[in-house]
């Protein structure tokens, strides 16, 4: 199994009530590779899928290609793509192996080879067991493993998967991405991954496309959407980013609680950002700026810490000390200039 590149060329679509669904966009995506679209709840993403998919056909200009063909005007059942949606899609009326099997019978695949290819999936998926159990004796987990195994059954040149882990409880989705992501590098199948989870997204994407108002605010890598954000919107949407205002003298950011020595990227900022593991507890004497702590949480591996740091500025820190923190205590933060941030509004 391998997957085809993809193509979107000026891919918009406003629907009948004049809604604007998604403004052009272009897009490259590899062959084998796995891009996330990811974004809140009306930026666009899944409408982006179901253009890719042929479940619905993008504004006149819109162009879509698979391997470099034109498959614009083709329907779903007609680009070789497979789909897993968030609420599986199952058919009730069909076993565990007779959904797997399904699609390849449409296809016209002789019966030996469809028992073998459905087998071969349950293997895959670790779902032998349940051969022949219904539908609805199914727990969630299990029945997405069964979408997963219909939809790769086909051998697709194009894997689909619309917030495939969002209807399960957060155990079972830390336990299915890793599945996922097993599952993906081992067919190197080009797949599109959509979700509004940032851990699923980070986890499970060669590339992130990150999705703001119908349009892509940035795409790169998880490396580059975390440590490079392009807006303040990409910034607060990935991770947790502290932000802190005040007024420039030379090469610094002054505010209450202290002095943020400004990177290259933030010069002549009023404004700056920051993630939390950037910040070290220390000494006074080496501190950049200081506060007070407003709550702690000690989450086994490190303290999440909120710290007041004058003009009513929180400031998140995510703290290695394992020492218990208490309400109103002084800590002292040290800050590395090339860690701050200026991104674009």
């Amino acid at each position: 199994m391998s997957g085809v590149p993809i193509q979107i060329r000026r891919c918009g679509k406003t629907f009948d009530d004049g809604t604007r669904a998604l403004e052009p966009i272009d897009l490259d995506i590899a062959a084998g590779e796995t891009i996330v679209l990811l974004g809140p709840s009306g930026c666009g993403k899944t409408t982006t899928l179901r253009i890719i998919a042929g479940l619905e056909s993008p504004d006149s200009a819109g162009l879509v290609m698979f391997d470099g063909a034109d498959v614009t005007p083709v329907p779903i059942e007609k680009r070789n793509v497979g789909m897993v949606f968030q609420s599986y899609a199952l058919f009730p009326n069909m076993s565990v192996a007779g959904n797997v099997e399904y699609g390849l019978k449409v296809r016209g695949m002789p019966a030996a080879q469809r028992t073998a290819r459905v087998k071969e999936m349950l293997a895959m998926m670790h779902i032998e067991p349940l051969a022949q159990r219904q539908i609805d004796q199914l727990s969630g987990g299990q029945r997405q493993r069964v979408a997963l195994a219909r939809a790769i059954a086909t051998r697709p040149r194009v894997l689909l998967l619309d917030e495939p882990l969002t209807a399960l409880d957060a155990k079972l989705r830390d336990s299915l991405r890793l599945e996922i992501d097993r599952l993906l590098r081992s067919l190197n199948i080009t797949t599109v991954y959509v979700t509004h989870d940032q851990a699923e997204a980070m986890a499970l994407g060669d590339r992130i496309a990150v999705m703001e108002h119908g349009r892509i605010a940035q795409i790169g890598s998880p490396q580059d959407i975390y440590c490079a954000p392009a807006s303040s919107f990409v910034a607060d949407f990935i991770g947790t980013m502290n932000r802190i205002s005040g007024e420039v003298h030379g090469n610094t950011l002054r505010f209450t609680g202290g002095v943020i020595p400004l990177g290259p990227d933030s010069a002549g900022a009023t404004e700056v950002m920051f993630r939390p593991e950037d910040v070290q507890l220390v000494t006074p004497a080496a501190a950049n700026f200081s506060g007070k702590v407003v709550s702690s949480f000690f989450l086994g591996d490190h303290t999440r810490l909120v710290i007041d740091a004058g003009d009513g500025q929180c400031v998140t820190v995510r703290a290695q000390q394992r020492a218990p923190f208490v309400s109103d205590e002084s800590v002292h933060c040290a800050i590395a200039p090339a860690a701050v941030l200026k991104v674009k509004s």
